[in-house]
């Protein structure tokens, strides 16, 4: 059994196949998505969703689906599926469906009678090609296939509808056609290994269906365009490619290139084997520059996402190219959009604490690097953003006399705490947040250590008073005596809900609190917030918890931070918790890793959802896979190999 493994004979329960997803990705920034059964139940769902160079990068879905037909004795059985209205499907081509397979790449396994066929799909790495392996298993008569391909030519977030501008004209290219239905847009190539016939029957099918946009309350039918269909022979034990490129493609050449990108694929027969493959979903090369997306299928680079993900990412596998290429893209974005001329302010308060994860991750690779490689490096930065800090006097952002950073921009998040309803947030943390203070904390004390290694004397001299006016201040505001854990936020009053905020402060190299302040915080922690999926975002104890995630976007919104689990925050309860425990915490540890394994099975195979209902079961929610979580994992893995 491979360690991805669904229920066979629910593969054709409805109610089962639709809610479980695929997701494979390539490095030019393209993907492919459906349900298991190839049923779209997303707008973002599609064979190849590409960016286009020509609408800045933006991701375009080109190739919605493609329905493959099994013809004998001049019968045909479509093994295709698509959702109209009243819960109605046609063709019911998942009744065909027998198995299931994910490692190395997703492949479903049919049964018409005597013929058994199988469907592979895969990404090439570096362009914009999607290729599908269809192989005859089995077959004891003449057979032919027919693949219909449905086109969208549509922006990822819209719908396309049937119109009169669409240009349907198409050309012959080897073995297949390339069109563009609209101006401006790229040919998409559509082809074949083996010659076969192109009949055109240019038509539209109208009113596809999307049940989980429904489901999400966002508009959700829309008409595919369908140029035609190819008809191909095809043998027992015969395999032929198809093709959907953004380039044209060598025929001759798809039956090998198809087998030289399976074989690069990671195999996914173990949690951690799985966090690697799910780790290249998001590392993107576009021209000269890469970055790092945040999450599929909505999020693009978030610079948040990407400095608390990057480590995790790629320097914990020896990716080290990598992750200085992102850092490099990282670091213009700040000085470009974060920073201003003369470093007297932020551009993007709302993001307050996004500047002080650079800190942060610089600290988390310090050990790959020779000796005053960071401060030599980055040290001019560092100084900038410390200063931009200080040197603010505004109300919206300022210093306190304790040497604390104070944030507040009316109507406006400022922390990654971010949801927004009725144009105001629903957890403001107006004023002194925790972990803003926490990573300010440790920036000054970081900066101090490189500085001294560097031999910047000047920075030392004048920095390293800071760090122990910042301590005291830091625990005379946060601390909370009475509870034994830290104050959320504090602005006219002292916010004392019991966040996951307050776990980044415990478990920072560089935190302000004692051994035992750690050790109340994070025992306080692991008793109100620990889940098998990550840390809860309050308390269920609170009045304020909202332990299921559902509904309108605004009931959703409304409940994100109110106890929905976010997993990103489970490699700081076991950093802090292993810094305390040392080995003797491992068990517990390793029993976390244990809810991401039957994770594996679920939402979306193989990866990490955006976030988790606080209630049991824990249902996976929003985004389907999610940079930061899943580089939490990876360096769960990395810290248990340290105390091991």
């Amino acid at each position: 059994m491979s360690y991805i493994h669904l229920d066979k004979s629910n593969l054709v329960n409805l109610e089962y196949s639709l809610f479980k997803e695929v997701l494979r990705t390539n490095r030019s920034g393209s993907y492919s998505s459906s349900s298991i059964i190839g049923c779209n139940t997303r707008k973002y769902h599609g064979l190849l969703v590409s960016p286009l160079k020509q609408f800045n990068g933006e991701l375009y879905v080109m190739l919605s689906s493609l329905d493959v037909s099994v013809i004998q004795h001049e019968q045909a059985f479509n093994l295709g599926i698509h959702k109209y209205h009243g819960s109605h499907y046609e063709p019911k081509g998942h009744k065909y469906i027998r198995d299931f397979e994910m490692d190395p790449i997703p492949k479903l396994i049919y049964r018409v009678g005597e013929v058994v066929l199988s469907v592979e799909h895969l990404l090439a790495e570096k362009e914009a090609q999607v290729l599908i392996r269809i192989t005859l298993e089995d077959a004891h008569s003449p057979t032919l296939l027919r693949l219909k391909p449905f086109l969208a030519f549509r922006h990822i977030h819209e719908l396309m509808h049937a119109n009169l501008y669409a240009n349907t004209k198409y050309k012959k290219v080897p073995n297949g056609l390339s069109l563009s239905l609209y101006e401006g847009f790229p040919e998409l190539n559509m082809q074949l290994s083996k010659e076969g016939d192109f009949v055109p029957v240019p038509d539209w099918n109208f009113g596809i269906e999307y049940i989980k946009e429904e489901n999400r309350g966002y508009e959700f039918k829309e008409d595919l365009y369908v140029p035609g269909y190819f008809d191909v022979s095809i043998e027992k034990g015969e395999s032929i490619v198809f093709s959907g490129s953004l380039a044209e493609a060598n025929p001759s050449e798809l039956k090998t290139k198809f087998i030289r990108e399976a074989d690069k694929r990671v195999p996914r027969n173990s949690l951690f084997n799985n966090m690697l493959n799910a780790a290249q979903q998001f590392l993107q090369t576009n021209g000269k520059e890469s970055s790092l997306l945040a999450g599929y299928h909505w999020y693009g680079a978030r610079l948040r996402d990407t400095l608390i993900a990057l480590p995790g990412l790629t320097i914990y596998q020896g990716e080290k190219g990598v992750f200085k290429e992102i850092l490099v893209s990282a670091i213009k974005k700040i000085e470009r959009e974060y920073l201003t001329d003369d470093c007297t302010s932020l551009k993007k308060l709302k993001e307050v604490d996004t500047l002080l994860w650079l800190f942060w991750t610089l600290q988390e690779c310090v050990c790959y690097t020779e000796k005053t490689e960071v401060w030599n490096r980055y040290g001019d930065l560092l100084k900038k953003i410390l200063n931009c800090f200080c040197s603010s006097k505004t109300e919206n952002l300022k210093l306190t006399s304790q040497g604390l950073v104070y944030a507040k921009l009316q109507g406006i998040p400022v922390t990654w705490m971010d949801a927004l309803v009725d144009a105001q947030p629903v957890t403001s943390r107006y004023g002194l947040a925790v972990e803003v203070n926490a990573l300010w904390y440790n920036a000054i004390v970081f900066s101090v250590e490189q500085a001294r290694i560097a031999g910047d004397n000047d920075f030392v001299k004048e920095w390293e008073p800071m760090i122990e006016k910042v301590k005291v201040g830091f625990l005379d505001v946060f601390w909370n005596n009475e509870g034994g854990y830290l104050y959320d936020c504090v602005d006219e009053e002292k916010d004392s809900s019991i966040r996951p905020n307050q776990l980044i402060a415990a478990s920072l190299a560089n935190s302000p609190l004692s051994i035992e302040q750690r050790k109340s915080v994070i025992d306080i922690v692991k008793k109100e917030l620990l889940t098998p999926k990550g840390i809860r975002s309050l308390s269920p104890q609170d009045p304020k918890y909202k332990g299921v995630v559902e509904g309108t976007v605004r009931s959703r919104d409304l409940a994100l931070h109110q106890g929905t689990v976010f997993p990103w925050l489970v490699s700081f309860f076991a950093e802090g918790y292993l810094r305390l425990h040392k080995k003797g915490g491992l068990p517990i540890i390793k029993r976390l890793l244990d809810g991401f394994e039957a994770e594996m099975n679920e939402h979306c195979l193989g990866t990490i959802s955006e976030c988790y209902n606080g209630n049991p079961p824990h249902k996976g929610k929003g985004a389907v896979s999610m940079a930061w979580n899943v580089a939490a994992v990876l360096k769960v893995f990395k810290i248990i190999e340290q105390y091991s």
